[in-house]
């Protein structure tokens, strides 16, 4: 059941690659869990950088990792368990350092951490073949999106409407 629920989650929400899905106003419930606060100008700092981590914290929610797993069952086996964890830990540490430096952080720092990420994933795919195929870069195009949401940068802003992954990427 939860992987159901996870699975309408993702659809509702989705933000993908593409440049006809440069607004986000298609991003419903998605916005609902982690859009701007009614009042953005609240003064506790706790409470926001609780909030902050929270919402970073919820995007492995739409981690696309154990999906990948069960290819490896149908014959992809650039999908082992080992390759698919490369990966999570990518993103692993992207939301931890994302975390480390803090809601208020400058957005040159927080795309800074972003570069880190995409860049490393570059480098996975060009370690293991056919890691990185249509459907996983959707997949990380739109994880990077919300990520990016979560953070508090626009997605929309950057790669030409397409996200920050799209600033970086070769795959």
């Amino acid at each position: 059941m939860r992987i159901i629920i996870i699975l309408i989650m993702v659809s509702l929400t989705s933000y993908g690659c593409s440049p006809t899905e440069r607004n986000n106003d298609h991003m419903g419930l998605f916005n609902k869990l982690f859009g701007k606060k009614d009042n953005p100008n609240r003064s506790d700092n706790k409470t926001e950088n609780i909030d902050y981590k929270n919402k970073l914290l919820a995007t492995k929610a739409f981690y696309p990792f154990d999906r990948w797993r069960q290819n490896y069952d149908n014959g992809l086996t650039q999908y082992t368990a080992e390759n698919c964890n490369k990966v999570k830990k990518v993103f692993d540490d992207l939301i931890s350092s994302l975390i480390e430096i803090g809601a208020n952080a400058g957005e040159e720092q927080k795309k800074q951490l972003f570069k880190t990420a995409i860049l490393k994933t570059n480098q996975l795919n060009e370690e293991i073949d056919g890691l990185i195929e249509t459907g996983e870069r959707e997949d990380l195009c739109s994880l990077t999106n919300k990520i990016t949401i979560a953070c508090g940068l626009n997605p929309a802003k950057y790669g030409e409407g397409e996200g920050l992954a799209s600033e970086w990427r070769e795959w």
